[in-house]
């Protein structure tokens, strides 16, 4: 079990207003109902049924089938329009996890679990859309929550984007929320500047010429390449990037072979990468290559290599962010509180929202030791402390409220 911090913090609602503190068996409700029926990337239609049938039921304007399943739903609020507008946005997806949590609200999806938040994310943003729409003459302008399909790949956000989500009305800022058990409950983490991390990807198949274990001289052998290949690409981040600039390289697979005494002709690696500043974006897939390259032809051997770009770096407006801070600090009322300097090498496609319009993407602190809540994201006993979810909610809300006077 893994938590930043070892105990949640001591956590008091009495900021959150008791119209949405009330709120909170219907959020655990949402939240465990979607749980029970976690869907994959794109194929989330239980899930939109859910959320379009609520929305439905509030008289809230929504389309569905955006991007296959995504779902954008408008508020306008009652008060003198302000002109502007702000998008809320939560994912929705699932992961290929079997989960392993002996609780009332398991996954009823063999190999699918909502190991990562998801499912909290989008119970907050329903109940913020409930408390918004129930409320609508405390604010001006007009509010876009956007329910948002597979975040966890291959990428709900961009087609989001260019099926026009952001448009008519036009949107002028964004925010949104992570679940978070690196932090514990009852804490916020918001920052400027990047986030969370680009995420980059390659595969690669080292051609060798295969043979007896025994007559090595007689082969090229691909696993001696493939090891010395690993090794190198480990001198990329040590040696090539600023040793300020944060970056990470992995190789997460290696496959090689069918029997102690046969050398084999491949061997196959997979991998990713990871960074924080945009101007690193291409030098990895140049150096990784030269790498490979180098070696195999030292060799003999010869290569097959795919690279491709999945997230830029997730990276918040400096204005926004403060905005953000502004409102989590009248929220949160912890010792640790808001912490200002949170980042994870994790990738988000949240990202694509921040290219489009200034925004904030903040963690919300869910973790609690106590309760043995403090697994890792993707983790197969992943769950959160669901006190924080009334607290999502309400640090939304705030946002609306501020931002649309």
């Amino acid at each position: 079990m893994i938590s930043t911090f070892p105990n949640a913090q001591n956590v008091n609602l009495s900021r959150v207003r008791l119209d949405i503190r009330s709120l909170q068996p219907q959020l655990v409700e949402w939240r465990r109902r979607l749980h029970q029926q976690p869907e994959l990337g794109f194929q989330e239609k239980l899930t939109a049924e859910f959320v379009s049938h609520k929305l439905q039921e509030w008289g809230i304007e929504h389309e569905t089938g955006i991007a296959q399943t995504g779902i954008v739903a408008t508020i306008k609020g009652g008060k003198i329009d302000s002109g502007k507008v702000l998008a809320i946005r939560a994912d929705m997806d699932a992961l290929p996890i079997q989960e392993l949590n002996e609780v009332p609200y398991k996954s009823q999806h063999d190999g699918v679990m909502h190991a990562c938040g998801h499912d909290g994310h989008t119970a907050i943003a329903l109940g913020t859309a409930y408390y918004l729409q129930s409320n609508r003459q405390n604010f001006g302008g007009t509010v876009k929550i956007i329910f948002q399909p597979a975040e966890e790949g291959p990428g709900g956000a961009k087609p989001m984007i260019e099926a026009g989500v952001l448009k008519n009305p036009d949107v002028d800022a964004i925010i949104g929320l992570h679940l978070w058990n690196n932090l514990p409950l009852g804490t916020v983490g918001v920052r400027a500047g990047a986030l969370m991390a680009a995420v980059e990807c390659f595969k690669c198949t080292i051609l060798g010429k295969g043979g007896h274990g025994a007559m090595p001289h007689q082969t090229i052998d691909s696993i001696v390449v493939a090891a010395q290949i690993v090794n190198a690409l480990q001198t990329i981040v040590s040696r090539n990037v600023d040793p300020i600039d944060s970056a990470v390289v992995t190789v997460g697979e290696l496959h090689a072979g069918t029997k102690l005494n046969i050398i084999p002709d491949t061997a196959r690696m997979s991998g990713t990468i990871r960074y924080f500043k945009p101007d690193l974006k291409g030098f990895f897939q140049k150096r990784i290559e030269q790498i490979i390259g180098g070696i195999c032809q030292s060799h003999g051997a010869s290569y097959d290599l795919e690279y491709w770009e999945l997230y830029p770096p997730t990276i918040n407006d400096a204005g926004m962010a403060e905005f953000v801070r502004s409102q989590a600090e009248q929220v949160i009322e912890t010792p640790l509180g808001v912490v200002p300097e949170c980042q994870t090498m994790g990738g988000e496609d949240m990202s694509y929202f921040l290219q489009a319009v200034p925004g904030c993407y903040f963690f919300l602190g869910s973790a609690n030791p106590a309760k043995d809540l403090a697994y890792p994201h993707h983790h197969p006993r992943f769950d959160f402390d669901e006190t924080a979810l009334p607290m999502g909610v309400e640090i939304f809300v705030r946002c609306v409220e501020k931002f649309l006077s």
